[in-house]
């Protein structure tokens, strides 16, 4: 727990250290993905693409492309170990042991491979796409993200004496103190850490989770980040992303087929888990014609989770939606995961346990104290909710730097599927601008989909 992460920070040999340190250092859904990708669609070509939404952010020149492409290859030589694939196997997720099947686990140890990747640089900018078959591509995005986030980190370290790192890490120590001070002991709250992906380097992320499991015990639920739930006996959290749909779409002859897709995903997916892990992730071509849309089965899921819409909008619309359907969303989860920090985890949290009004200021609920009166609190729950917390968790630095001409912020940077089966991905997304894809695939996933209930929101800090 008690890491001088100064010290290594200034002392050790950044060079050789790999960024990414097991097969295992990535998210969990994105194993859950790669076992029902293997099993259905092991034979099917795609590519993945980085894209930086912050083209201002010439990381290319800053980050020299030898030391990348050093990194990326530790990765693609990568193994699982046996050690992990016996913890795979023999570990329970989600009360349930043996949710990854002997031939997948097998295949992993014998067969598994990263594909190959082009990389190159463009205006300052890294041009960086993985091509092969789908299972040998996905996996890339997350170990691609974390490794040029942490390589970001690593050239604004080298910038900062010994002393002064001491000082960004214990201004980064404090922040974060008063971030779990804020939501210790708060009754039924459940938050877990969704951070890898931008991370400010992986033993910041290992201080963090570890460091949230000390201090809010039972309400720090687990970690996405799969390594760090094997090495440190935490819950590994995730089920699926937006790639599925986006690849399924992609595959679909018509539109009629196109629309149809994201529900025959829901019907492959709880048939390959056996009804469990049925989490809704409704937004890649936008919740509203989602849900208003979807067969009635698709309401006897266990819960949804946001990750575009404004988090308390995309709750009550799923409330409503379950009434609608007959359903008590009191026993359904809703999980909010896109920009989080902790006023927005309380207040959330606080409108959908029933204490305050929806649309009420983050100010209203500050602390575990408001929560005290359990007695009055826990009747009034309006639906159980969850708080899937990323970037504000595993990489906040904001004004933390002594010198302060040198920026810790994470970059704006994303891995998304660019084509599956030869054929043109896209994600519409609740927020345009989180859209990607071509400008005419777009244009035409929205004639076959619409655009209603789509509202630009600022990008993730």
């Amino acid at each position: 727990m008690i890491i001088n992460l100064a010290r290594r920070a200034h002392n050790h040999n950044w060079e050789l250290d790999p960024i990414v340190r097991s097969l295992l250092d990535t998210d969990f859904y994105k194993l859950l993905m790669l076992q029902f990708i293997w099993k259905h669609f092991s034979s099917v070509p795609a590519s993945f693409s980085l894209l930086n939404r912050d083209p201002g952010l010439r990381l290319a020149d800053a980050i020299g492309v030898g030391e990348l492409h050093a990194q990326l290859e530790h990765v693609k030589g990568l193994r699982f170990h046996k050690s992990e694939l016996i913890w795979l196997a023999g570990n329970t997720f989600y009360g349930r042991r043996g949710i990854f099947e002997p031939a997948f686990l097998d295949w992993l140890e014998h067969g598994f491979h990263l594909s190959d990747y082009d990389l190159s640089v463009h205006d300052g900018q890294f041009s960086l796409s993985f091509h092969g078959p789908w299972p040998a591509t996905t996996l890339w995005e997350i170990y691609s993200l974390s490794i040029l986030s942490e390589l970001k980190t690593r050239l604004a370290l080298k910038r900062l004496t010994e002393l002064e790192l001491d000082i960004l890490y214990a201004r980064a120590k404090a922040k974060l103190w008063q971030k779990m001070d804020r939501l210790r002991g708060v009754p039924g709250l459940r938050i877990s850490d969704f951070g890898t992906r931008r991370r400010h380097s992986f033993l910041w992320q290992e201080y963090v989770v570890l460091a949230m499991s000390d201090v809010l015990d039972s309400s720090f639920i687990g970690t996405s980040n799969t390594y760090l739930a094997y090495k440190h006996d935490l819950e590994a959290i995730g089920t699926n992303a937006h790639e599925l749909p986006m690849a399924l779409a992609a595959m679909a002859p018509t539109g009629e087929d196109r629309k149809a897709s994201q529900y025959r995903l829901l019907e492959l997916w709880q048939k390959t888990y056996q009804g469990e892990l049925l989490i809704l992730l409704p937004d890649t071509f936008g919740t509203t014609q989602f849900l208003r849309d979807a067969p009635d089965w698709v309401a006897d899921w266990t819960g949804q989770r946001a990750d575009s819409k404004a988090p308390e909008l995309a709750g009550e619309e799923y409330i409503a939606w379950l009434q609608s359907r007959g359903r008590d969303p009191r026993n359904k989860l809703f999980i909010a995961s896109d920009s989080l920090d902790a006023d927005e985890i309380l207040r959330l949290h606080a409108i959908f346990s029933g204490k305050i009004q929806p649309g009420s200021s983050p100010l209203d609920f500050r602390h575990a104290a408001d929560f005290s009166d359990t007695r009055r609190w826990l009747p009034d729950r309006r639906i159980r909710f969850s708080a899937g917390w990323g970037t504000l968790l595993t990489n906040d630095f904001r004004d933390c730097n002594p010198q302060g001409n040198v920026s810790f912020d994470p970059p704006h940077l994303v891995c998304k599927l660019q084509d599956a089966a030869g054929r043109p991905a896209v994600k519409l997304s609740d927020n345009p601008r989180k859209a990607l894809g071509d400008p005419a695939e777009v244009e035409r996933y929205k004639r076959i989909f619409g655009a209603e209930g789509f509202e630009p929101r600022p990008l993730p800090t």
